[in-house]
């Protein structure tokens, strides 16, 4: 017998949905302008387009990260990102197994989803690391390369606007790579579309109690 919790309310749901469509555009006009050919001046988008979207959709992110940030401050969804570190070493290990062994072996899952815990120690550690840490990251490098004028000259002989630009490009990376490995982990419900469903309803439907 399936239980519902309402875990996920409007303003996260809307929040989630645009964050996850602007990185989106964020991923695929960064790659145009990366690997931009210098005869056509495009790859998948012309690269005076590729730069304007990309620029809109990083201001429209950060306003939108802002809303986060202060969401989480003004209501009780912060609560879920706040990390136990007198356990959580000890509680990634047994969520690890579990996603290695546990769950093809059908046993319950160590950490059921509740109203005080929606985030399992795996979830949470991933998504403060990738909130708090990388996105931030993100934001003030791109500000360096939308404003060169702000960067350091240099350091040790590299130029500021060029390590400015690779830590851009590297966290952009691993910020991909964590919306890969979220998308795969939200296949791993009690459906596949089951958490999808969560974040248009806002419940969250799980057969565990």
């Amino acid at each position: 017998m399936s239980h519902k919790l309402y875990l996920y309310p409007k303003w996260i749901r809307v929040w989630h949905v645009l964050n996850a469509l602007l990185f989106l555009v964020l991923i695929i006009t960064g790659i145009s302008m990366q690997y931009t050919d210098k005869e056509t001046n495009s790859f998948i988008i012309e690269f005076d387009w590729a730069i304007a979207l990309h620029n809109f959709a990083a201001l429209v992110i950060t306003i939108n990260y802002m809303i986060f940030v202060i969401g989480n401050v003004m209501t009780k969804n912060g609560k879920h990102y706040m990390i136990n570190w007198r356990t959580i070493w000890k509680d990634l290990l047994v969520q690890f197994k579990f996603y290695a062994f546990g769950m093809f072996k059908g046993e319950k899952h160590p950490f059921p989803i509740t109203e005080e815990n929606k985030f399992n120690p795996l979830q949470k550690f991933a998504y403060v690391f990738a909130m708090y840490a990388g996105f931030p990251v993100l934001i003030i490098t791109g500000l360096g390369l939308l404003f060169p004028e702000i960067n350091i000259k240099g350091l040790f002989g590299v130029s500021g606007l060029l390590m400015t630009d690779i830590l851009h490009i590297t966290v952009g990376f691993f910020l991909s790579i964590f919306l890969v490995i979220h998308l795969y982990t939200c296949t791993l419900g009690s459906k596949p579309t089951t958490l999808f469903k969560g974040m248009i309803t806002g419940y969250h439907e799980s057969d565990e109690h």
